[in-house]
Protein backbone atom coordinates (compact mmCIF):
# COMPACT_ATOMS: atom_id res chain seq x y z
CA UNK A 1 0.00 0.00 0.00
CA UNK A 2 2.98 2.23 0.44
CA UNK A 3 3.71 2.63 -3.21
CA UNK A 4 0.71 4.37 -3.66
CA UNK A 5 0.46 7.86 -5.05
CA UNK A 6 -2.03 10.22 -7.05
CA UNK A 7 -0.41 10.28 -10.36
CA UNK A 8 -1.70 13.45 -11.61
CA UNK A 9 -0.41 16.89 -10.42
CA UNK A 10 -2.93 18.74 -8.54
CA UNK A 11 -3.18 21.53 -10.62
CA UNK A 12 -4.12 19.29 -13.60
CA UNK A 13 -6.92 17.52 -11.11
CA UNK A 14 -8.69 21.37 -10.76
CA UNK A 15 -8.71 21.90 -14.12
CA UNK A 16 -10.01 18.85 -15.11
CA UNK A 17 -12.81 18.97 -12.44
CA UNK A 18 -13.64 22.19 -13.77
CA UNK A 19 -13.74 21.61 -17.35
CA UNK A 20 -15.89 18.00 -16.38
CA UNK A 21 -18.07 20.30 -14.09
CA UNK A 22 -18.43 23.06 -16.85
CA UNK A 23 -19.15 20.24 -19.98
CA UNK A 24 -21.85 18.12 -17.29
CA UNK A 25 -25.15 18.67 -19.53
CA UNK A 26 -26.16 17.05 -22.49
CA UNK A 27 -26.50 20.50 -24.60
CA UNK A 28 -23.01 21.08 -23.91
CA UNK A 29 -21.51 17.72 -24.96
CA UNK A 30 -23.48 17.97 -28.06
CA UNK A 31 -22.16 21.65 -28.83
CA UNK A 32 -18.17 20.10 -28.57
CA UNK A 33 -19.17 16.90 -30.57
CA UNK A 34 -20.57 19.74 -33.00
CA UNK A 35 -17.25 21.92 -32.80
CA UNK A 36 -15.23 18.62 -33.45
CA UNK A 37 -16.79 17.37 -36.25
CA UNK A 38 -16.52 21.28 -37.86
CA UNK A 39 -13.74 23.46 -36.72
CA UNK A 40 -16.21 26.14 -36.19
CA UNK A 41 -19.84 26.79 -36.65
CA UNK A 42 -22.57 30.13 -36.23
CA UNK A 43 -25.29 30.14 -33.20
CA UNK A 44 -27.34 29.53 -36.62
CA UNK A 45 -26.42 26.48 -37.10
CA UNK A 46 -25.67 25.17 -33.79
CA UNK A 47 -29.42 25.64 -33.42
CA UNK A 48 -30.44 24.40 -36.32
CA UNK A 49 -28.78 20.78 -35.91
CA UNK A 50 -29.50 20.88 -31.95
CA UNK A 51 -32.96 21.86 -32.65
CA UNK A 52 -33.19 23.62 -29.37
CA UNK A 53 -34.46 27.71 -28.90
CA UNK A 54 -32.12 30.29 -29.35
CA UNK A 55 -31.94 31.80 -25.81
CA UNK A 56 -31.06 28.59 -24.39
CA UNK A 57 -27.96 27.67 -26.68
CA UNK A 58 -26.91 31.15 -26.03
CA UNK A 59 -26.53 30.47 -22.39
CA UNK A 60 -24.89 27.30 -22.87
CA UNK A 61 -22.31 28.90 -25.45
CA UNK A 62 -21.63 31.66 -23.16
CA UNK A 63 -21.54 29.25 -20.26
CA UNK A 64 -18.59 27.82 -22.57
CA UNK A 65 -17.03 30.81 -23.22
CA UNK A 66 -16.54 32.35 -19.89
CA UNK A 67 -14.96 28.72 -18.78
CA UNK A 68 -12.49 28.73 -21.61
CA UNK A 69 -13.71 26.14 -23.45
CA UNK A 70 -14.69 27.55 -26.65
CA UNK A 71 -13.72 31.03 -28.36
CA UNK A 72 -15.48 33.31 -31.10
CA UNK A 73 -14.65 35.00 -34.18
CA UNK A 74 -16.65 37.45 -35.97
CA UNK A 75 -16.63 38.10 -39.81
CA UNK A 76 -19.20 40.38 -41.09
CA UNK A 77 -22.71 39.92 -39.65
CA UNK A 78 -21.75 36.22 -37.81
CA UNK A 79 -20.30 34.61 -35.01
CA UNK A 80 -17.91 32.01 -34.98
CA UNK A 81 -17.84 29.57 -32.14
CA UNK A 82 -14.89 26.94 -31.99
CA UNK A 83 -13.39 25.00 -29.64
CA UNK A 84 -10.30 26.41 -27.50
CA UNK A 85 -8.42 23.06 -27.00
CA UNK A 86 -9.01 20.55 -28.98
CA UNK A 87 -8.01 17.75 -26.08
CA UNK A 88 -11.57 18.45 -24.78
CA UNK A 89 -12.95 16.38 -27.69
CA UNK A 90 -11.63 13.21 -25.83
CA UNK A 91 -14.87 13.63 -23.58
CA UNK A 92 -16.83 12.55 -27.03
CA UNK A 93 -14.65 9.68 -27.42
CA UNK A 94 -14.78 8.06 -24.57
CA UNK A 95 -18.52 8.38 -23.70
CA UNK A 96 -18.58 6.90 -27.35
CA UNK A 97 -16.85 4.09 -26.20
CA UNK A 98 -18.45 3.98 -22.33
CA UNK A 99 -20.94 0.80 -22.36
CA UNK A 100 -24.32 1.29 -21.47
CA UNK A 101 -25.66 -0.04 -18.45
CA UNK A 102 -29.57 0.55 -20.15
Amino acid sequence: MTDLKVRVDKKKLERTAYVLKCVAHPVRISIIDLLEQEEQLTVSQLQEVLEIEQSLLSHHLTNMRDKGLVETRRQGKNVFYFLTDSSISNIIECIKGCKSTQ
